[in-house]
């Protein structure tokens, strides 16, 4: 076996394949728009993605795709669905059948199914402008021309490489026009590394009963027995109207107590950090604890809508660092 030759192949499939990409590029147009605008507009039926070999894999990536990006859908076995599963498709939905040919043999069952009811919208993902597909689809996609890697152009892969991107494509758009954020994307991806990395102060942070909030004016003896009971270390202080006014840590406490003797006389409000740091509820925690690394900090408070000075949690740099986020 030659070695700088199976590079060479490596390469060249490489290459075969980004100037596929290329001419996928210089293919997206108008058709792509409304390809887009139609899956939009599904508001009262389901997006149903098939097809079949090869493409049948890149159907299955497009619904995962599209239900990881605020587009629900699923996957349609197009052998399946000759067999019953076409029962799946119903009025208002939009199927999308992906087939380089557009003449594969178990599409022909659902091109049919679908042109019977003017309620189902077809979208084909084709590369032959007189196929099956292309003829009988309310909106289609032509894919370049193009010339598979490997010999005699058999072999299903820069085609496939091509669908696979044009799918992304069409997702990304639909994920930018619906405004999808990344907090959207972690209510639907709440395990693994990615969960953890998109996790929001609000997930974190103690509440309600939890938070220690005192009145500034609260004599240090009081402090004294709220921060024990409360466990967290800190006291978030605050006027009668309710307004954050101050923070005090138990480091502060120890510190207040060596500087005065009697100091259990004092108010809260005499020796509080005035104008803690506060940070909006669906900050990243891992931003959160980026601020309080560079404050040299061990917590903030928490508030919403730019309310800050109504405090409604605080988040403490252990809360963070036990969620395994660094």
């Amino acid at each position: 076996m030659n070695n700088k030759k199976i590079q060479k192949i490596g390469r060249d499939v490489i290459e075969f394949e980004i100037n596929a990409l290329k001419n996928l590029k210089q293919s997206i147009n108008k058709s792509f728009f409304e390809i887009v605008k139609c899956i939009l507009s599904c508001k009262n039926g389901k997006i149903i993605i098939s097809g079949v070999g090869k493409s049948g894999i890149i159907a299955r990536k497009w619904a995962a795709t599209f239900s990881s990006t605020g587009t629900p859908s699923f996957f349609l076995d197009a052998s399946d669905a000759s067999h019953g599963d076409l029962g799946q498709i119903t009025s208002n939905d939009i199927v999308i059948l992906i087939s380089n040919s557009g003449q594969s043999q178990e599409l022909k069952n659902i091109i049919q199914y679908t042109s019977r009811n003017k309620n189902i919208k077809l979208i084909g993902i084709t590369s032959k402008r007189d196929s099956l597909l292309y003829k009988n689809c309310d909106k289609g996609f032509l894919m370049p021309k193009i010339k598979e890697a490997g010999l005699e152009n058999i072999v299903p892969t820069s085609s496939t490489t091509t669908q696979l991107a044009l799918g992304d494509a069409i997702a990304i758009a639909c994920m930018n026009y619906k405004k999808f954020t990344k907090l959207d994307f972690k209510k639907i991806h709440p395990s693994g590394s990615l969960s953890l990395k998109l996790k929001t102060v609000e997930d974190l942070m103690s509440k309600g009963r939890d938070l220690p909030i005192v009145n500034e004016n609260t004599f240090m003896q009081n402090a004294l027995k709220i921060i024990t009971n409360k466990k967290l270390g800190v006291l978030i202080v605050k006027k009668k109207n309710g307004e954050t006014t101050g923070i005090i840590t138990d480091g502060d406490l120890k510190r207040i107590a060596q500087k005065y003797n009697k100091f259990h006389n004092l108010k809260l409000k005499d020796v509080m950090k005035k104008n803690p740091l506060s940070i909006d509820k669906d900050t990243l925690a891992a931003t959160a604890l980026g601020i309080m690394n560079s404050k040299k900090i061990t917590s903030l408070c928490v508030h919403k809508n730019k309310k800050i000075k109504k405090t409604i949690g605080i988040i403490h740099m252990h809360d963070i660092l036990e969620s395994n986020i660094n």
